[in-house]
């Protein structure tokens, strides 16, 4: 019987729809609150996407919004932009991630012990959106190392050396253990050369015991958080300890493809046509329709492929108070025919460079640097 909530958000994108598929196919035992936090600013693809996984997972998808925007009965975003006075988010002042997304769902999940599931495929370098809350605990199921930064800082402490070979004691024996223990013994300040920081110190040690065996490691881990308030410290076993699998973006599309869901419309490139060349655009993320994180060539789509959302996204701006979506350019700017030209000549030059003339790619790997945290 699990003590933990476990839930897994749904943001509209590639990644967590597939790990809700992936979850439900792989570990059916577990029981997954499935919720998405409505900024009332999403493309309707997102939406049908919504329905398509309720469909496939049997169950509904618990709609979070921001408490205050339901009380007024305005959209999630109206009401906050009109709270911080038309001024814009952006990638300096993202008011947008703390009041539409992270303060429902911690509001959403409050004091329960909770394990949050994180859809950060094994291809990708960078950690998401981790609580402040010690009551939640994120778990990455797609990549090698499904522990976030905490818990691994946690085991890999220099004062715990002895505890941990002590629980990997437990699982293995002889020549393997006497690996492991080595590994382990040295501190992770001498671990590699001394041009590294710390913390590429951390992820090489890691890297060498997970290299011995994920799930001995694993399952080391989870012996040593039951010693802990971490969330799954409360469980009595865990299904995610025999976890080897590492899922990259190509897996992502087959996953969604073969589960009948389906990709979301807005990854399918679309054609366009500049200065007699052709070439393909398409949107890269989910989330707001005018999320500032976009590239220029994403508003051109946005633009062709969606006029009217286009023109509601440009009657947030005020030019006066320099309040634009692009950082020094407005929407009225950047749709003017010459400047449309040159966004798809440069888009289709960058293509060229990294040989490849579909932009699929290129707005996903641009996209993974950016906003870490909207998959909530």
């Amino acid at each position: 019987m699990s003590r933990a909530k476990h839930v897994l958000g749904i943001s509209g994108g590639k990644d967590s729809a597939a790990l809700a598929i992936y979850m439900k196919e792989r570990h059916p035992s577990l029981d997954i609150t499935y919720y998405f936090t409505d900024t009332g600013k999403e493309l309707d693809e997102t939406y049908h996407l919504i329905e398509r996984l309720e469909g496939f997972l049997g169950k509904k998808i618990t709609k979070l919004e921001a408490e205050e925007a339901g009380k007024s009965g305005q959209d999630p975003f109206d009401y906050f932009y009109k709270v911080f006075r038309g001024y814009l988010p952006s990638s300096q002042a993202r008011w947008c991630t703390q009041r539409l997304k992270i303060e429902p769902f911690e509001a959403f999940v409050g004091t329960v012990p909770t394990v949050s599931y994180v859809g950060i495929r094994g291809d990708e370098d960078r950690e998401g959106y981790l609580s402040r809350k010690p009551n939640i605990q994120a778990i990455f199921p797609f990549r090698r190392n499904i522990w976030s930064e905490d818990v691994i800082k946690f085991t890999l402490d220099n004062a715990r050396i002895a505890h941990v070979t002590e629980l990997y004691a437990s699982e293995l024996s002889g020549a393997h253990l006497d690996v492991i223990a080595g590994t382990l013994a040295k501190p992770v300040e001498h671990i590699a050369n001394d041009r590294m920081g710390n913390a590429r110190r951390q992820t090489e040690k890691l890297n060498r015991l997970l290299a011995h065996g994920v799930v001995p490691f694993n399952r080391a881990v989870f012996q040593l958080l039951k010693e802990t308030s971490f969330p799954l410290g409360q469980e009595p076993d865990y299904a995610l300890l025999e976890n080897e699998d590492v899922l990259v973006k190509e897996d992502i599309f087959r996953l969604l493809r073969d589960s009948g869901v389906g990709v979301p419309d807005y990854y399918e490139p679309k054609e366009f046509s500049v200065g007699g060349k052709s070439g393909t655009y398409n949107r890269s993320r989910s989330g707001c329709y005018f999320c500032f994180f976009q590239q220029r060539i994403e508003w051109v789509w946005l633009y062709e492929q969606h006029p009217d959302l286009f023109a509601k996204a440009m009657k947030y701006e005020n030019e006066d108070e320099g309040f634009t979506w692009a950082q020094g350019e407005s929407l009225k700017d950047l749709i003017h025919p010459r400047r449309i030209a040159q966004i798809k000549a440069e888009a289709l030059a960058k293509g060229k460079d990294r040989s490849s003339n579909k932009l699929l790619s290129i707005l996903q790997e641009d996209d993974e640097r950016a906003c870490l945290t909207c998959f909530l």
